[in-house]
């Protein structure tokens, strides 16, 4: 096994390849229960629909996840043309569907150097960014009107690495506090056909890879 990277009698820096469908708070739920600690959290939230890099620190390390917030991460994924969902993922039904037969690699790769540097971004409804003491993505289940401030953030790389129609293949490098489902919305938005983010995985974190990182069922 591959953990943890740093221990120490204070605590351990543990990186695990996160599953499809686990919450990052789940994630740390099984890590407490299987060796037993009481303190534990992660640096970098990922969605239920992701997988990939998640770190974990345990005792007093849990004092250095600011350090691991502030690195870049670096993602892969694809994004499906032509469909409008809620949450912008396959959380949520499709809405509304738009044709995408205008839509060639050139045109992708323009646009995709529009959202490259820094950039202001709003946040996705379907957030855990709080709004009047509650979560926005509880308000949004409910049907509420949910109104998110935008953020200055920065996208290093952004690289349309292949196009199968509907689907658009990326690699991406980005700042802390970047929603790459916030690009998936807005890169649609410019393309005039709408966009939802269908996969993704976190590869990196700094200089930490998901080739490093253990598997929960092998953990």
């Amino acid at each position: 096994m591959k953990i943890p990277v740093k221990e120490s009698a204070a605590g351990s820096i543990i990186l695990i390849d996160k599953p499809l469908r686990w919450t990052s708070f789940d994630i740390i739920k099984k890590i407490k229960k299987s060796l037993d600690i009481a303190k534990a959290g992660h640096a970098g939230t990922l969605d239920p629909l992701a997988t990939g890099l998640l770190i974990v620190c345990t005792g007093d390390k849990t004092k250095e996840i600011g350090q691991f917030q502030s690195m870049t991460k670096e993602y892969t994924g694809t994004f499906t043309l032509g469909e409008i969902r809620p949450s912008v993922d396959h959380e949520t039904p499709v809405i509304e569907t738009r044709d995408i037969s205008g839509i060639t690699l050139e045109t992708l790769i323009h646009t995709a150097s529009l959202f490259t540097g820094k950039i202001d971004q709003v946040p996705p409804i379907y957030s855990a960014i709080k709004k009047a003491g509650k979560r926005a993505y509880n308000l949004a289940r409910k049907g509420k009107t949910v109104v998110l401030a935008p953020r200055k953030v920065t996208a290093f790389e952004f690289e349309i690495t292949a196009f199968h129609p509907p689907e658009v293949y990326f690699r991406l490098v980005t700042s802390k506090g970047f929603y790459v489902r916030s690009l998936a919305r807005d890169f649609g938005e410019k393309l005039g056909c709408g966009a939802c983010l269908s996969s993704l995985r976190r590869t990196k974190i700094g200089k930490f890879s998901v080739r490093d990182a253990t598997k929960m069922d092998t953990f």
